[in-house]
């Protein structure tokens, strides 16, 4: 894998960044999306989902550790501070009978574990639950956190995120704020 090589510009809710191009595999890039620390553009875009998702009646928010973490939690704060479940990418012996399933992360292109535990499985039982990721590319990681949600007994009403990737039309059914393609 190669480094980052030029810039993509994308205008979202009122805002404009300039997004790295990263070479995932030869002659392939993508524009990643790093939301960490970037205050402006996680309140801006967790207003903008928040409101899309309100109408399908979530009672938890479910994300992946740990890009997406800052987005989710503006969102459920704009949902009347909803609770959310972080699903962690390794084992902490603080989360007791934790559940498990294997993802592969397109921008570290090798298998990672994503973890739900007990404590949050617990607010997951029975909940109706909306997905939130920064990106979703290949659709690996919603895959594991759809899988995990239906193993803790919650329903998926929904998955939202900042930015859908790859061919458009694909992601039809996810809540987007714009969508990035693939640079060949």
């Amino acid at each position: 894998m190669a480094g980052f090589d030029g810039v993509h510009r994308v205008h979202l809710v009122g805002l404009v960044r300039d997004l790295p191009l990263l070479e995932v595999a030869p002659g392939v890039r993508i524009a990643v999306l790093n939301i960490l620390g970037d205050t402006e553009l996680a309140e801006a875009a967790g207003a903008e989902l928040g409101g899309r998702i309100a109408e399908l009646g979530p009672d938890v928010l479910v994300t992946a550790e740990a890009k997406s973490i800052a987005v989710t939690h503006a969102v459920a704060t704009r949902l009347a501070n909803l609770p959310y479940v972080v699903l962690r990418k390794a084992y902490k012996a603080y989360m007791g009978e934790a559940l498990r399933v294997e993802t592969l992360s397109i921008t570290t292109g090798a298998p990672q574990s994503l973890f739900l535990d007990d404590k949050d499985r617990r607010l997951l039982a029975g909940a109706r639950a909306v997905i939130v990721d920064d990106v979703v590319s290949t659709g690996s990681t919603l895959r594991a956190m759809r899988e995990l949600v239906g193993l803790a007994g919650a329903t998926v009403v929904g998955e939202a995120a900042i930015f859908t990737e790859g061919e458009a039309g694909a992601w039809d059914d996810v809540i987007a704020l714009g969508h990035l393609p693939l640079f060949r």
